[in-house]
């Protein structure tokens, strides 16, 4: 079999083609190419303004911790390790090592700004059986509960030992969806019954002590990752401290970028007592009075309230991102709480050759940069848990003598420069929980601490269009326009409508685009350990190639002389568009397949450039390469 190289693709386009491409680009310009510039010239403004300044945060050693707590962090809730059963524990610990174990956990090959780029954390979806989730361009195609739900029991789809690890992180799933929905506004639960010893007094020092010598110091990172084309000074708060910042171990936002200061609305805090967590306690916050920074932060925040004119809120932007869709209005979430997945990350941070210092605080080395969780129903809680251990066997740590020894999580108000940040550490076995608005009105980071991490992200993820019941039904639409001859076998389409063409032009590139490749890209990494996506792909695959037919057909009422001309015209204009739009779609795609980072991954985890045919495909109605065709439509055009 033939197959056509790369270059063919890469063909020059025709003078129609290119215009309708300029047109295309020019509107996705005029959308956010201009806020996008200047939102960038007044963020290098304001960290030029900025220097090496450091806005002030507090940990739960500083005085007026609780109160930032309650003023500006309400819907953080944190549940000691203590208060989830003892059992509980052991099975989701002993899930987590297994799904490592057996290589489930892998890094995914994500797109940023046009870049392929590898994941900082490894990662793996367990959820509703047939349930996704999408993020910086990659889809991840759960792994299911194995509840004892009748869609997956008696399936056979992996092993006894994944099954279990599997069933264990659904326990863990049921307990948060019961026990998020239990607690209230300004609920303080002890949860432990134990005589723990109370816990140390905080410091009396005033939050000027956050910023020791060494916090001063870490506006680093390795100079490499740290390039801009924005100048040194961006660079050095820029959206390249952390790829992940659109999206992260706890999630992900594709609409704010990295480094992006926001105004907003909340005040400056007034100082208050300090306060110490105890160990057994489910700490929420509650609104109380505002904490005033002390005398020393003043200036600091009087200079972010000086610069606050240099930023923009960009509420269209906020409203936008990559989702499983993009509902309008969005689903907000009521009732009760139903998470529908868990996105599971593990880090070990000895692995990492250099990790980036967190640049606006210096709270110190991140994970995982400042983000929102993004994809979620609106107003949804998500319920995180955490298990720190030594290595593989999983002896977990006990942290060290000082903060930066335990994995921690930043907290920040988006779209304001006036409020402090907050700190909290984890220790192994804790939860916590984002709760009500929290994830909207806030952006968090994740700090690395000095052994491996795992974590377990619940969330309630909008999957309008990212469930397999979802696209099975779009299959079904579009097939529906074809009819198949009884005896003959041969086919033809019912309606020639331009809306019913467009329609069904439009679920083909969807089916393509949005899940088999999607799904080949991950390479053999589901069938290697679970079956459960196998046949589903292999009917979508099928359902996929009616629709290459259907193409085909459209492609020959749209050259049929004998029709009407203005009718033609409306057509070969709604096939130009779906075909230009696949083409330039395979062509990146087939990029990304044969990029060189794809080329660094083993053969079980490298991309499958698939769907994919060669020139003398019989079995093919159409060729890979649209060239051709689309030459040939664009010429119709220009004879009518």
């Amino acid at each position: 079999m033939t197959v056509p190289c790369i270059r063919a693709l890469q063909r020059p386009t025709s003078p129609l083609m290119k215009a309708r491409q300029c047109k295309h680009n020019s509107r996705n310009m005029k959308r956010s190419g201009d806020s996008e510039g200047e939102k960038r010239r007044k963020r290098r403004r304001l960290l030029q303004e900025l220097g090496d300044q450091k806005i002030p945060f507090l940990g739960p050693s500083d005085r007026g911790f609780q109160q930032l707590w309650d003023s500006s962090y309400s819907g953080l809730v944190l549940k000691r390790s203590c208060s989830l059963p003892v059992e509980l524990h052991g099975r989701v610990q002993a899930a987590l090592l297994t799904l490592r174990r057996k290589g489930c956990l892998l890094r995914d090959l994500v797109r940023v700004r046009d870049r392929d780029v590898f994941t900082a954390v490894s990662r793996a979806l367990l959820g509703e059986p047939g349930h996704t989730y999408r993020y910086l361009d990659t889809r991840l195609f759960a792994i299911p509960w194995h509840s004892e739900d009748t869609d997956v029991k008696g399936q056979n789809c992996c092993d006894p030992d994944l099954r279990a690890a599997c069933k264990a992180l659904w326990e863990l799933n049921t307990f948060f969806c019961s026990d998020v929905s239990q607690l209230k506004e300004g609920d303080r639960l002890t949860q432990c019954v134990k005589g723990e010893a109370e816990a140390k007094q905080g410091e009396e020092g005033d939050t000027e002590s956050k910023h020791s010598e060494d916090s001063k110091n870490s506006e680093g990172g390795d100079s490499e990752s740290r390039q801009s084309e924005e100048g040194d000074t961006e660079s050095k708060h820029s959206e390249e401290w952390d790829i992940e910042s659109k999206h992260s171990e706890e999630g992900c936002s594709g609409t704010k970028q990295e480094g992006e200061w926001e105004t907003g609305s909340k005040h400056s805090s007034e100082e208050g007592e300090s306060s110490q967590l105890k160990p057994g306690e489910t700490i929420v916050g509650t609104e109380t009075e505002p904490v005033e920074l002390g005398p020393k932060e003043k200036p600091v925040a009087q200079l972010k309230h000086s610069l606050s004119d240099y930023h923009i809120e960009d509420k269209e932007e906020q409203a936008s991102g990559q989702g499983c869709s993009q509902p309008s209005p969005p689903q907000v979430c009521t009732g009760p709480v139903k998470f529908n997945v868990t996105l599971l990350n593990y880090m070990d941070p000895a692995a990492m050759s250099q990790l980036k210092e967190e640049p606006y605080y210096g709270m110190g080395k991140m994970a995982v940069g400042w983000h929102h969780d993004e994809n979620l129903i609106t107003h949804s809680p998500v319920a995180v848990y955490s298990y720190s251990c030594h290595d593989d066997k999983g002896e977990s740590s006990e942290g060290g003598s000082t903060e930066k020894a335990f994995w921690r999580i930043g907290l920040k108000v988006a779209w304001d420069i006036h409020t402090p940040g907050l700190m909290l550490p984890l220790e192994s076995g804790d939860c916590y929980y984002m709760r009500d608005d929290l994830n909207c009105t806030h952006q968090h980071c994740v700090l690395a601490g000095e052994t491996a991490r795992f974590s377990s992200t619940h969330r309630v993820a909008e999957c309008s269009s990212g469930t397999l019941t979802y696209i099975q039904s779009q299959c079904q639409e579009a097939l529906s326009n074809l009819h198949t001859d009884p005896e003959t076998g041969s086919h033809s389409l019912l309606a020639l409508l331009p809306t019913t063409l467009r329609r069904c032009e439009e679920i083909h590139n969807e089916v393509e685009f949005e899940w088999l490749r999607q799904y080949w890209f991950q390479g053999q990494r589901y069938t290697r350990f679970c079956s459960w996506w196998t046949r589903p792909m292999e009917q979508l695959e099928k359902d996929w190639r009616l629709m290459e037919t259907m193409t085909m057909l459209f492609l020959a009422s749209v050259e049929d002389e004998g029709r009407a001309e203005e009718g033609r015209r409306e057509m070969a204009e709604t096939l130009l568009s779906a075909l230009t739009d696949r083409h330039q779609q395979r062509q990146t795609w087939r990029d990304r397949c044969h990029s060189s980072l794809a080329q660094t991954l083993p053969p079980e985890e490298a991309p499958v450039d698939r769907p994919f045919w060669g020139m003398d495909d019989p079995s093919m109605p159409l060729p890979f390469d649209l060239a051709d065709i689309i030459n040939r439509v664009e010429s119709l055009l220009w004879r009518m």
